[in-house]
């Protein structure tokens, strides 16, 4: 079995994913799965979960998958598409689970395929999420690219602008 990163981003004192309280339960290159339960920082104005929490949830797993398969190769990833589709809409208090798992990966792009579900085990979104791959040596908005699973990054460590 794969090495199991999920500690180690749950760790992580701040970003997107603590500021939506998404709770990483498995970490591997070949799957990434995540728990979320929806609250009002997640609604948007008809009471309902906003897109954005779910494109984001969908791009984060596909991204933490990806990365765990490129960075072994010396490889960072970056996100090119996010296609997500709303197929039910979700209220405050519900507990939704998510899963990311790879269609495509090859050197220089990667293609992952997402879905959360709600607590009675419905699709409530769908998403397909495209990366590319960076060599270790390219900029990224003029800096270097370093994130929480870099192996020279430590939880804690990173800075955000």
């Amino acid at each position: 079995m794969a090495k199991d990163f999920s500690a180690r981003l749950n760790e992580m004192p701040e970003g997107w994913l603590q500021a939506m309280g998404v709770t990483i339960t498995l970490a591997t290159k070949d799957e990434v799965r995540a728990e979320l339960i929806t609250g009002a920082e997640h609604m948007q104005g008809y009471g309902i979960v906003h897109g954005g929490v779910h494109c984001g949830l969908i791009e984060s797993l596909a991204s933490i998958g990806a990365a765990l398969f490129a960075l072994p190769r010396g490889q960072h990833v970056v996100g090119l598409e996010n296609n997500t589709s709303f197929i039910r809409a979700v209220r405050a208090g519900v507990k939704l689970r998510a899963v990311a798992t790879p269609i495509s990966r090859g050197r220089r792009t990667q293609v992952w395929e997402a879905r959360v579900i709600d607590e009675d085990d419905r699709v409530v979104a769908t998403g397909r999420v495209r990366l590319l791959c960076l060599e270790a040596e390219q900029a990224l908005a003029g800096e270097q690219v370093k994130g929480v699973l870099h192996p020279e990054q430590t939880p804690g460590s990173q800075s955000h602008s």
